[in-house]
């Protein structure tokens, strides 16, 4: 049975009891008929009151916070509540899933790498994650409502916001003057605009060597090329003596020799970026590499330096033997030729307190200032220009030096000063070294 009909059956009902009890009292006073009109209307009535009643308290609840029950009633009033509560409870429950998905998105935000800014009309800030408060210098908290271009006056920035034609991005330097930022606009809704912003620093730095990789690899080979073609253009044109013939023969060849090095440190760069990091579990005996170093050492020197190497006799490293001979080459090889003949040169292993290890090769040359040791492993770097070319240098053994170190999860330690000698130390992580308890431990030995 329907409400209505429900509803009007008890109208029906309380009007006829009404009517029935008026028409009996109303018998006794001889108006039999009026008693059960009034008494009609009085039940009408009676069940009128009954539903304001239940009305008003309904009413009454939905006006609160409807935090509790709503009324129990019984009948048509009671499933209208029960109904209603029925729809008031879902909206809560959608209402609570929104904001708990606008958290987690927010949250999604707040993790960004990249910042995110909204601007509400007239580019007022209505929020902003963690990374576009950094990246402007902004407070989340006390700058909301203000004007963007009131707190961020890069006037690149201002000029983009103020032009309304957000189809690229502008680039600005941060407000902290060492960070370059790359700014996005894009206007979404009624007047409101999103702007994401993005730490560009290391991308524009790389971008920077590479553009300086590029002119100084091409100045280093122009400069042998040059040189072979004026001599070859020479042979071709000019009578020349045997012992001209020779001399610039000579020449030619050190100059190809040097193009030939160049290169191979080249290619032995991009290797060393473009490779796989060297295994953490094929162990390699440091006495072996010692071993093998002496040799080359003692080639390079051919008897003008004492070379002493020691230690390591009782140690495995983790990572690639043809790397780490590569860079303690690298390190001899300068060592070798920027000391003076009767000089001293130490390659040492050494045990670490915390567990790890160092190779450092030493030398009694004549030593580098102090203003050159940080840009040292930077390719093409010379301290001394003419003097490097003159040894054979090709600025680029120290960095590979860096790259090895780094990719065996180390790093160089450099240390110098003029008139006292060198010391490069190859730093390695205890994860990537350690001891072998059958082996004793042998002295230094003279070469």
């Amino acid at each position: 049975m329907g409400p209505l009909l429900t509803r009007t059956l008890a109208a029906f009902v309380a009007a006829l009891l009404g009517g029935g009890i008026g028409a009996i009292v109303g018998g006794a006073l001889d108006a039999a008929a009026v008693g059960a009109m009034l008494g009609s209307a009085l039940g009408a009535a009676v069940l009128a009151a009954w539903d304001s009643a239940h009305g008003q308290a309904l009413m009454d609840w939905l006006r609160g916070p409807q935090v509790g029950q709503a009324p129990h009633e019984v009948g048509w009033w009671g499933e209208m509540v029960y109904r209603i509560e029925r729809v008031l409870r879902l909206r809560d429950a959608d209402i609570v899933l929104e904001k708990q998905r606008l958290q987690e998105f927010l949250q999604a935000i707040e993790a960004s790498p990249n910042g995110v800014l909204l601007l509400g009309d007239g580019d007022q800030i209505e929020w902003c994650n963690r990374t576009a408060a950094e990246h402007f210098g902004l407070d989340r908290e006390r700058d909301r409502r203000q004007r963007v271009t009131n707190l961020v006056r890069a006037p690149a920035f201002v000029t983009h916001m103020q032009r309304g034609q957000y189809e690229e991005p502008v680039v600005i330097t941060a407000p902290n003057g060492r960070d370059t930022l790359m700014v996005l606009v894009r206007p979404y809704g009624e007047g409101m605009k999103l702007v994401l912003t993005q730490d560009i620093t290391e991308r524009e730095r790389a971008e920077a060597m590479r553009r300086d990789f590029v002119a100084n690899v091409s100045h280093e080979i122009r400069t042998p090329l040059t040189v072979l073609a004026g001599f070859v253009e020479t042979l071709v044109q000019l009578p020349l003596t045997e012992v001209e013939r020779r001399r610039v023969l000579t020449v030619m060849t050190q100059q190809t020799d040097r193009m030939q090095t160049l290169v191979g440190d080249l290619l032995t760069l991009a290797q060393l970026e473009g490779s796989p990091r060297p295994p953490v579990d094929r162990w390699l005996s440091v006495s072996d590499l010692m071993q093998r170093t002496q040799v080359d050492a003692l080639a390079l020197s051919a008897g003008r330096h004492t070379l002493v190497v020691g230690g390591g006799a009782d140690a495995e490293v983790a990572g690639s033997d043809t790397e780490l001979l590569s860079a303690l080459g690298n390190l001899v090889n300068n060592a070798v030729r920027y000391t003076p003949a009767g000089g001293r040169i130490d390659v040492q292993w050494r045990w670490r307190d915390d567990g790890s290890a160092e190779i450092a090769v030493s030398d009694s040359g004549p030593g580098i200032a102090r203003e050159h040791l940080p840009r040292l492993t930077e390719r093409f770097y010379r301290v001394d220009g003419s003097r490097s070319r003159e040894t054979g240098g090709t600025g680029l053994g120290l960095s590979i030096v860096k790259h090895v170190v780094q990719r065996h999860g180390g790093e160089i330690d450099i240390s110098s000063e003029l008139g006292k000698g060198s010391s490069f130390k190859l730093v390695l992580p205890a994860s990537r070294v350690r001891r072998r308890a059958d082996v004793v431990t042998e002295p230094a030995v003279p070469a």
